[in-house]
């Protein structure tokens, strides 16, 4: 029995449409794949080693001792298709012990590669600890470095406590146990505690500088007041090597370490954690970051999750009159 010419043509467009559909089907399939990959990292690890390159390594806000970080200096140092390295700092500082972390990550990188630092707004304190570690030093004229120091800060929210009639009791195994603490004015012991190690990080800091900079741990002391300078001034004092933007880091990978000229510039990241669209944790996690992004306080956060051990840090602010500080960079 033939078929009725409206039922063959309605049969033909209800195959376009599951062609269609199919098709659109395995192309959302595909960009999901592809967006998988990319958002676990398998997409940077194909494409970073594809050409001769100078990879860039970005080390920006509050340094802390960040395995993902360090994790991206090792990458470099072991690919064949990176022939020089940018190590652009834009940091005020952070955490010490982050800090030297970096800076042996530096070093080891540096011993296998070309590697140049370049402060692109501000490498204080710990920012300018990560610097040393390259070969090479470079800042714009304006940019803010030095700032030579370790700082150890506590609140004493003993007064407020004592308002609200609140007492905070303790028993512990000795006098110096978990001291300072918030909870009570610190003691003379206490501060001298705090303050023998404290100097300890100190003395390794410029010892850096000196060793590195080739000069005088009597020079270092002086400038190791806790002062910050322009690029400009750190390059008179000799705390770094050049004065300029990038071109100039560039330039000197291509001078003086005989690198290809126009060799593309790669920027090298950590990679990033599994992505789930439906992750709740996720979701709150991005709206939490947003609204810290919003009012400010991200990097007040960031601070106070790395706050164990002592800080080398440049705050613009007067830290004078700041009650309860023991440190030299202020």
């Amino acid at each position: 029995m033939p078929l009725d010419p409206d039922v063959i043509v309605d049969r033909r467009l209800m195959k376009r449409k599951i062609g269609f559909w199919r098709i659109a089907a395995i192309v959302c399939g595909v960009v999901a794949v592809v967006a998988l990959l990319y958002a676990g990292g398998v997409l940077d690890k194909v494409f970073e080693n594809t050409k001769p390159q100078i990879a860039r390594i970005s080390v920006s806000g509050f340094i802390s001792t960040d395995r993902k970080l360090l994790d991206v200096f090792d990458r470099v140092r072991k690919s064949d298709a990176v022939k020089g390295v940018i190590v652009q700092i834009d940091s005020a500082g952070g955490a010490s012990v982050g800090g030297e972390a970096i800076y042996d990550a530096v070093r080891k990188l540096a011993s296998k590669k070309p590697t140049v630092s370049f402060i692109a707004s501000i490498g204080a304190s710990a920012g300018y600890m990560v610097a040393l570690g390259a070969d090479h030093v470079v800042a714009r004229r304006t940019a803010l470095t030095g700032s030579i120091g370790v700082i150890a800060q506590w609140p004493d929210v003993s007064r407020t406590l004592d308002m609200l009639g609140v007492k905070v009791e303790e028993v512990k195994s000795a006098p110096l146990k978990a001291e300072p603490n918030p909870f009570k004015p610190a003691s003379p012991e206490a501060k001298a505690m705090l303050d023998r190690a404290l100097q300890d990080t100190f003395t390794y800091f410029v010892d850096l500088v000196a060793d590195r900079r080739h000069l005088s741990e009597a020079d270092v002391r002086t400038l190791a007041d806790g002062r910050v300078v322009t690029g400009q001034q750190a390059r008179d004092l000799k705390l770094i090597d050049d004065v300029g933007e990038e071109s100039v880091a560039v330039a000197w990978l291509e001078h003086e370490k005989k690198l290809p000229a126009d060799l593309p510039i790669v920027d090298w990241r950590p990679r990033r954690d599994g992505f789930s669209l439906f992750s709740t944790e996720a979701t709150s996690e991005a709206v939490a970051r947003g609204f810290l992004a919003a009012t400010g306080l991200d990097r007040d956060v960031a601070q106070w999750r790395a706050l164990d051990g002592f800080q080398s840090i440049w705050h613009p602010v007067n830290n004078e009159n700041t009650n309860n500080s023991v440190g030299l960079n202020k």
